[in-house]
């Protein structure tokens, strides 16, 4: 008797090997942490060398985050047309050339290119990893693996800091970049070695000789049947394309991801960019103030495993609503509270948690909306957008406060963006015929 492979998959247990690729998926994300807030860690002494203006390093700042958004969209096709594994091996090659490169320059302008191409890998890798860790994982643990993978992020920009502090102490800020090529190097030859296809890709019959590989994978994840696989007729696999996310079947719920994603980015965003200056400037002292900045991203990573385990119990969408309510209440009260140094670094890791919550969240939904062999195009331009919202927060928030907006009313104003998000939430329902989270 034959049996489907995707269900059983989605009603199994979790195997080590299935663990196994969430972890593969996590350090890659660590890496990501690492690579693309480099630039961040090495900032003073890129300008004080190349005699940089503020307006001049801003400009080298986005760079990265441009190139991540570049990624996203563009990159992320391949996904579909090629494969999972091929695009995650081309974006951690191109991450690696990235920051190899950013260890020589000699000016700022070179270092820009380089950045850019960091976060062009950067990009394709979050889409890989994100459509790979949800279709390895069972659909009991999906939210939890998804989790997992997406806060290895935030582990990778502490220690990245850590190490950034010392090779700078002891070397110069070229090695924090060469120290980044070479270990995303590694990871590349990792990937090389153990990185397994996508199932689901596998299963779209675009793979010659899918079954054999099929086969292994199945063995290695503890597996055993007769399973069914039927290759579509010639002519019957459609050219994945943007154009299709707007079809009648996709289209609704492609624009609201789309805009509670660049909901929850742009407030996210806003508030870690910003929010170290605003309470300088409110009275605190800049240890004071950097620290309050800390507990927001050590806040994020509890966050975006506090959302993994709740949406095990719960279903995704719901929780993840939830997270966004909660978001918007308590980006209110830490900055109604900010003058209360104490209150301030308790609710901070609060806001981080919810807000990194919302992002694990997003990167758990946004998978179930579209069918395998678009998954990849529709995953991509998704983050894309969101990445798009990332860039636009902090110039945004520059030009409010320079209108004469003052911190709370910013604050109160990112409340409302986030509610926006929670609205498009409650009408977004992922698609019948897809798994279940």
């Amino acid at each position: 008797m034959q049996m489907n492979l995707r269900e059983t998959i989605d009603q199994s247990p979790m195997s080590a090997y299935q663990w196994a690729v969430i972890m593969m998926a996590t350090v890659m994300n660590l890496l990501d942490g690492f690579d693309v807030l480099a630039l961040a860690f090495t900032a003073t002494a890129i300008r004080a060398e190349f005699g940089l203006s503020g307006t001049q390093l801003g400009y080298l700042l986005s760079a990265g985050l441009i190139g991540m958004s570049a990624g996203s969209l563009f990159l992320a096709p391949l996904a579909d047309r090629i494969g999972r594994r091929p695009l995650l091996l081309i974006s951690v090659a191109l991450s690696a050339l990235g920051m190899l490169g950013s260890a020589f320059v000699s000016d700022a302008v070179t270092l820009g290119f380089w950045r850019l191409l960091t976060g062009l890998g950067v990009g394709g890798i979050l889409v890989g990893t994100n459509v790979l860790a949800s279709e390895y994982s069972s659909r009991k643990w999906r939210s939890l693996a998804i989790s997992i993978y997406s806060s290895g992020f935030g582990i990778g920009a502490v220690l990245g800091g850590i190490f950034a502090v010392a090779l700078q102490k002891e070397y110069s800020w070229h090695a924090v970049y060469l120290a980044g090529a070479l270990l995303t190097g590694l990871c590349f030859i990792a990937l090389w070695v153990w990185l397994p296809e996508s199932i689901d890709f596998l299963l779209s019959g675009r793979v010659p000789k899918a079954t054999e590989q099929l086969q292994r994978i199945c063995r290695k994840m503890g597996l055993k049947g007769n399973w069914e696989f039927v290759a579509p007729a010639q002519g019957v696999l459609r050219k994945p394309s943007v154009f299709r996310l707007f079809e009648k079947e996709y289209a609704r719920a492609t624009m609201l991801i789309w805009t509670a994603f660049f909901a929850v980015m742009f407030s996210y965003y806003l508030i870690s960019s910003w929010t170290p200056a605003l309470l300088k400037d409110a009275g605190m002292s800049t240890d004071q103030s950097i620290t309050v900045g800390i507990m927001i991203a050590m806040g994020g990573t509890c966050g975006s495993l506090l959302y993994g385990l709740l949406a095990s119990r719960w279903a995704a969408r719901s929780v993840l609503i939830l997270f966004t309510l909660l978001s918007a209440a308590v980006v209110v009260a830490f900055i109604l509270s900010s003058a209360l140094l104490w209150l301030a670094m308790l609710l901070g890791i609060i806001v981080g948690a919810c807000m990194n919550g919302c992002i694990s969240g997003f990167y758990t939904l946004n998978p179930s909306i579209y069918a395998a062999e678009i998954r990849g195009t529709g995953v991509g331009w998704s983050i894309g957008v969101g990445r798009i919202g990332a860039i636009f927060a902090p110039i945004t928030a520059g030009s409010l406060l320079d209108y004469g907006w003052d911190k709370q009313s910013l604050y109160i104003g990112v409340a409302f963006v986030l509610l926006i998000s929670s609205v498009a939430l409650v009408f977004l329902r992922s698609r019948s015929t897809l798994r279940a989270v």
